[in-house]
């Protein structure tokens, strides 16, 4: 790969139905500082930057007229936020609702509430756990010690109580889809715990020290063709760009851009990647 920066031909992509609402309940809070993460984390672990629930109401209400199939609940850590269960209860008058978490707060008394807050509404709870490698070790190495058996322990506990789980595989040793798909099912079966293709999803690995290229391919599926993110502050196009200057969008979802331009590092990972990155297959709903 060269050294050199090269430009970009930057391609424009229009949002052509928003199915997919992102909400990013914190930017900064997590309590995993993961090696390969695309966040920036500050020095000063005590950042308060919690959405509030009447931005979130907002945001409903402004997209009441959307065909919105999932809200997806990310952060950082969204569970770290102080009024997460509130904001999930008012979430699923709306819609399914994915969390994106690491899993380090899901026991089995967890679940267990979750499933009572599942049943409460006419939707769903999905949930999106990440993994770097199906060996502890390699895994660990890049994400921080510990994880990766908070997750087998976080599937097993919502496993028990029925929930659709995925794990979100960034494949940072580029190693076969095949092979990964292979070694996971051996790792839960021997937890029997059974789980298939649909239930594990793999995306390209996004490196900081990429440099944008010129590239010729081309990905049908992108994420910004059906997705927003909500975050503090304002409207973002993807959870790559939230609060990057280079994804907004807009101030709230009365007036948003639909168009934006691939002219990222992290759209090259998207468009490398052959499936969108961040939302879920609508067929599981």
């Amino acid at each position: 790969m060269s050294t050199e920066n090269t430009l970009l031909c930057a391609k424009t992509c229009t949002l052509e139905e928003l199915n997919n609402l992102f909400i990013e309940l914190t930017e900064k809070n997590c309590n995993q500082h993961c090696k390969q993460c695309y966040i920036n984390f500050p020095l000063n672990k005590k950042v308060k930057d919690f959405i509030s629930i009447d931005k979130i109401k907002e945001a409903i209400k402004q997209t009441e007229n959307e065909k919105i199939n999932c809200i997806y609940l990310t952060g950082a850590e969204p569970m770290t936020h102080p009024d997460f269960n509130s904001i999930l209860r008012l979430c699923l008058k709306r819609s399914n609702v994915c969390i994106c978490t690491n899993g380090s707060f899901i026991n089995e008394k967890k679940a267990r509430f979750l499933k009572k807050v599942e049943n409460e509404s006419d939707y769903s709870i999905i949930f999106q756990l990440p993994l770097n490698h199906y060996n502890e070790i390699k895994n660990d190495d890049i994400r921080s010690r510990g994880s990766f058996r908070q997750v087998l322990h976080a599937v097993k506990n919502l496993n028990k109580y029925d929930f659709y789980i995925i794990l979100c595989i960034t494949n940072s040793y580029k190693e076969s889809k095949k092979q990964i798909v292979f070694e996971l099912k051996n790792i839960f079966k021997n937890l029997d715990i059974i789980i298939d293709d649909k239930n594990i999803k793999i995306n390209e690995c996004w490196e900081k020290t990429v440099n944008i290229e010129k590239t010729e391919e081309n990905n049908e599926k992108l994420d910004c063709q059906n997705s927003r993110i909500l975050t503090t502050k304002g409207i973002y196009t993807c959870p790559f760009l939230a609060n990057d200057y280079r994804g907004r969008m807009g101030t709230d979802f009365s007036n948003y851009s639909k168009k934006v331009q691939l002219e990222t590092d992290f759209c090259i990972t998207c468009i490398k990647n052959k499936e969108q990155m961040f939302a879920i297959d609508k067929n599981i709903f």
